[in-house]
């Protein structure tokens, strides 16, 4: 059996021998990592969802020069805060406001279009006060 830690230390590589049929395969082990419960504003738990957080981040990225590596880092800072703060229970705004934190370094105008969804607006002088905090 040959073993490598690959990918920066994010898993173990193991070439393997069938015992019976003597074939050669490969396996791919990762720690088995959990994300912390979502609270949605209106109380119900629901388990974390990567699919949904990468969705969101398309959408508000969508046609724009933003690159997908750039998105999977995004994605991979909000995790790594998720997990750091080491809680069971995350509120959904509190990832909300992580992707926001996220939108603004990679593109101002999928910032303004995630946070009019986000935080909706009743007006369009809420929708303006934005604007004119992301031209600053």
């Amino acid at each position: 059996m040959e073993t490598r830690v690959a990918e920066e230390g994010e898993f173990v590589r193991r070439r393997r021998v069938c015992g019976s049929c003597e074939k050669r395969f490969t396996t791919y082990e990762r720690p088995d990592v959990s994300f912390p419960w979502i609270v949605k504003k209106d109380g119900r738990r629901i388990e974390y969802q990567r699919d949904k957080l990468s969705g969101s981040l398309h959408i508000a990225l969508r046609k724009r020069p933003v690159s997908t590596e750039q998105i999977d880092s995004a994605i991979e800072r909000i995790e790594d805060k998720l997990m750091s703060a080491g809680l069971r229970e995350v509120a959904s705004g509190r990832i909300g406001e992580l992707v926001m934190r996220e939108l603004k370094k990679l593109d101002k105008v999928a910032y303004v279009r995630f946070a009019s969804v986000y935080r909706s607006f009743e007006d369009i002088d809420e929708f303006r006060a934005l604007v004119d905090e992301v031209k600053r």
